[in-house]
Order: structure tokens, then C-alpha cells, then sequence
């Protein structure tokens, strides 16, 4: 027996999913639009289990957000903020080292790397970062810098993007994660992050990093100003880029956390934007191998339920994240191993450890002291 749509305009789209076609901008707004997410959901189900089967991802990852000092200033973010204030921070190089020592013994396979736009750190900084933990963490695949800090990193050093990523890599850079890229649409950008790099200059840099043969995520803030419409075109370019270069391994849409920003008088967003985020994604991006429900940003409550909405990633152990926690998130900074392999088992999804660039899965057991 097939299943009833309750809004119609869904039953077009449900045989393009079925048949495998690709959707349309247009296709994408109705998905956004329509009041049947139970729906949306079953459509982004049946790509999610066409793709992935039962199995769910998730790393063993620790975050490290080495300073929240930046020379921007957006509306949306409650972590960046000037060298003047009391809250600022710059983590020492030794620090860092010594924080990611803590977890030697945890079987970590990837340190993310994330901050604030630095005025006065030089570029050395960064590769001397990745070289130490490189030197300390051979089999640690290092994820790190943002499409915005990398074109930031590029001015400091004085050298093109390209010869900036490779100068990168050879100290230990493995791939980049997704952020920055918040919404496309200039009509927003102008509101909430006018200084910020903008959307073809965020292309641009993946665009690149991907011609290196390396990878990176992608993501989309969402729950602020912006519009069905708008995000359903940041769905498309995404989608476009990867048709061209192949180098995007996972999406993460990234849910809006108003508080201790200058948008605080927005509401953080429903688990019903949340869910629909994922679905809508899981069926824009066809091209995406990886949908990715962040915990720490919708809690683990809805990304368990995410699991059945598209999403077939569950981010991993995380371990001391700053930025969403800034903005008011009161989910934990750390879950463990075994925490994340009950909830997706609780989900009735198969939990499997995979590495950063999925070339290395292990089916999980819950176990003592993992």
C-alpha cells in the first residue's frame, strides 16, 4: 500500500523520488512550503535507506576552537568578539597540545578545527598547530579552518589560496569542514554577516580545495531571516558545485541559536524546522553521499528522530565545543562512545564508527569504558 500524501503537491515529487530523478528550485520551495513534513520525511526516508540501509555514522572527533577573537563582527554569532573583551581568548599552541593529550587514550580519530578571524596571529601559528598535533597524533586525521578563515589565512601569509592550502596540507591539514557558508542569498548576508566572505568566494575556496584532491563539508544556517525561497537556492548552488567538482562528502544543515547574539530576538528554531532541514536536504542533494544531524545543535533527541527524516550521520564525541554553546545551546559538549552507539540503536539504525573521509567503518557494540 502506498503512501497518502496529505498535501497533493507532494505526489509529483514522490515519483521523481522514487524514480531517482533530480528535483527542481521550484520542487525544493514546495518541500520547504508544505504543511505534510510527516510527508517530507517518508520521501527523505526512502533516499536515506536507498543510500545507507539501516546503517548510521558517527567519529570518535574532538572539537578545538583555538580563539573566539575576530575582526568581524556578524549579527548571528554570540562566540566571535574583539581582543578588548573580558571573555576574549587565544590559546597557546602548548595548550592545545596539552588539551589534546587528555584524550590519547580515547582512540580520537579526528581533531576539528575551528575560531575566530585573529588580527595579529601569523600564519605560522597555524601550520606550527597542525604540525605539533601531527607530530604528536600521526593517525589523526585533522580537519580544520573554515572556506572564511582559509581566505583570511591566505591574506596573512600573503600567498594565493592554492599555495596556501598546499603550504596547509604539508604541515597536516586532511580536509575542511562547511562553515561560513550560513545562507547564499546576498539580501541576507547584508543583514547578518556583511563583512563576512561571500557566497562565490565561499565556492570559490571549496571549489579549489576540491581541485587539490581533498575534501569538505558543506552547511546552511538556517531558523534566522532568511526564506523558503532562499534556502532552497543555497540547496541548488551547493548542489551545482558538487556536480562540478565531486569533492563534498557530507551536508550538515546547521540550526540558529539566537541567544547572546544580535538576533536575540528570534526564536530558536522548532524540532520541526529541524527535522524538515535534514529531509529537504536529504532530497535537494542528491549528489551529497552524506547527510549530517549535528546533536549538539538540535539535541539528541531530534537527531534520533533525524535518522528517519534523511539523515544517516550523527556527528561524533565532540568534546568541548564553544561556538554553539555561546548562543545559548545547553545540550553537553561531550557525549561518549557509547552514548552515541544507544541513542542510534535506540533509533533501530545499525551504529557504525567510520573515519573522517568514510573509507574506514567499524560496526559498534556498546561496551565498558568506550
Amino acid at each position: 500500500m502506498l503512501f497518502k500524501f496529505e498535501d497533493p503537491q507532494l505526489n509529483p515529487i514522490a515519483g521523481k523520488v522514487r524514480a531517482g530523478e533530480r528535483l527542481s528550485l521550484q520542487e525544493g520551495v514546495t518541500l520547504w512550503k508544505t504543511p505534510d513534513l510527516l510527508g517530507v520525511g517518508y520521501l527523505a526516508n526512502i533516499v536515506r535507506e536507498r543510500q545507507h540501509g539501516n546503517r548510521t555514522y558517527f567519529i570518535h572527533n574532538r572539537h578545538i576552537n583555538h580563539t573566539n577573537i575576530c575582526v568581524n563582527s556578524c549579527q548571528f554569532c554570540a562566540f566571535g568578539v574583539k581582543e578588548d573583551n573580558p571573555a576574549s581568548y587565544t590559546k597557546p599552541l602548548q595548550e592545545i597540545f596539552d588539551d589534546a593529550e587528555q584524550y590519547r587514550g580515547g582512540n580520537v580519530s579526528e581533531f576539528h578545527i575551528v575560531g575566530g578571524l585573529h588580527p595579529d596571529l601569523p600564519f605560522q601559528y597555524y601550520t606550527d598547530m597542525l604540525a605539533g598535533l601531527k607530530q604528536r597524533f600521526p593517525k589523526v586525521h585533522i580537519q580544520a579552518f573554515t572556506a572564511v578563515e582559509l581566505e583570511y589565512l591566505a591574506q596573512i601569509a600573503g600567498m594565493p589560496l592554492v599555495d596556501t592550502l598546499l603550504a596547509l596540507r604539508e604541515a597536516g591539514l586532511g580536509s575542511v569542514p562547511g562553515g561560513g557558508a550560513e545562507i547564499f542569498a546576498r539580501r541576507v548576508r547584508r543583514k547578518i554577516c556583511n563583512e563576512k566572505t561571500g557566497a562565490d568566494a565561499w565556492l570559490h575556496v571549496h571549489r579549489t580545495v576540491h581541485s587539490l584532491g581533498m575534501r569538505s563539508n558543506a552547511t546552511m544556517l538556517y531558523g534566522h531571516l532568511e526564506t523558503p525561497e532562499e534556502r532552497a537556492d543555497h540547496l541548488v548552488r551547493l548542489r551545482n558545485l558538487q556536480d562540478e567538482t565531486g569533492g563534498f562528502l557530507t551536508f550538515i544543515p546547521l540550526a540558529f541559536h539566537p541567544e547572546n547574539t544580535r538576533l536575540d530576538f528570534l526564536h530558536t528554531t522548532p524540532g520541526q524546522l529541524d527535522l524538515r532541514a535534514l529531509a529537504v536536504s536529504r532530497l535537494m542533494l542528491d549528489n551529497f553521499p552524506h547527510i549530517k544531524a549535528f546533536w549538539i545543535m538540535i539535541t539528541p533527541k531530534i537527531a534520533q528522530l533525524a535518522l528517519s527524516y534523511g539523515a544517516d550521520d550523527m556527528d561524533g564525541t565532540v568534546v568541548e565545543e564553544k561556538i554553539t554553546h555561546a548562543a545559548g545551546a545547553v545540550t553537553d559538549q561531550i557525549f561518549h562512545k557509547n552514548t552515541i552507539i544507544e541513542m542510534i540503536r535506540e533509533a533501530g539504525r545499525v551504529p557504525l564508527e567510520r573515519d573522517t573521509l568514510y573509507e574506514e567503518f567499524q560496526e559498534c557494540m556498546v561496551s565498558a569504558g568506550s
